[in-house]
């Protein structure tokens, strides 16, 4: 079975970490996190969901409070808008499609949600884009309505054959596909210690780690009994095998 090599380096500064890894990021309609343009920075594309246009011109700006607003709006301009168009505010609109903004209107497919439509269109119609290591990071995803953070983690199961990383202020979620063993690195500097592997819609009837404080070792995991939450990192590496899809969590640090 191969291993999948996962690491967090979109969360530091600088392209010369992500160069093997081709960044897109996808911008919903919760509260940004603080290090939104460092994920700008690493996305070769970057998507508003259509509410997420609305955060991205409200809040960018306040994470730049010695530079004028408008300056800042325009540094940072999505390349698409893309949604069911019922959220976006007329303003936000014409402002970013004054800009060159491209919008999509899918107000005619309601049974999608924005993301799922979002990572559609990086996976099948973004331009120029070098698919063949593909991670679609995902800012807003977490916080507000949980079924709004339900559709966006089912979207992860959607895409299963798609890197997509969920994140917010306090955390990253993303798959570990039981199809790879899964090897872990730790950017001790911006995450951690704190983790979780989660099995959902199916029971893990075998789940075996290295590196956490608690270590599993062919252990089953379902809700309703154990499942392996405030969890610790030990070491730079952690290793995951396990027989279901686990979503793997850690938390992002504050500085």
């Amino acid at each position: 079975m191969d291993v999948m090599i996962h690491s967090s380096t979109f969360l530091l500064p600088g392209n010369d970490h992500s160069s093997s890894v081709t960044y897109a990021l996808v911008v919903l309609n919760q509260r940004l996190p603080r290090f939104t343009p460092i994920l700008w920075n690493h996305a070769k594309v970057r998507v508003c969901a259509d509410g997420g246009a609305n955060r991205l011109f409200d809040e960018m700006p306040l994470l730049f409070p010695r530079d004028d607003a408008i300056d800042v709006r325009h540094r940072y301009k999505p390349d698409i808008i893309k949604g069911d168009m019922d959220s976006i505010r007329t303003e936000v609109l014409d402002f970013y499609t004054n800009l060159g903004t491209k919008v999509v209107d899918e107000s005619h497919d309601q049974d999608t949600t924005d993301l799922r439509k979002c990572v559609a269109y990086v996976r099948d119609l973004a331009p120029n884009l070098d698919k063949s290591n593909l991670c679609i990071l995902v800012a807003g995803a977490l916080g507000g309505r949980f079924d709004h953070e339900a559709g966006n983690i089912n979207v992860l199961y959607r895409f299963s054959t798609i890197r997509i990383i969920l994140l917010s202020d306090d955390c990253l979620i993303y798959l570990l596909p039981r199809t790879h063993h899964h090897e872990i690195h730790i950017q001790s500097s911006v995450e951690g210690p704190h983790c979780g592997l989660i099995p959902i819609g199916m029971t893990s009837v075998s789940t075996t780690t290295a590196g956490l404080q608690w270590d599993l070792t062919n252990t089953e995991m379902r809700f309703g009994d154990l499942v392996s939450t405030s969890n610790l990192v030990q070491g730079e590496k952690i290793t995951v095998q396990s027989s279901s899809d686990l979503l793997w969590t850690i938390s992002i640090k504050k500085r």
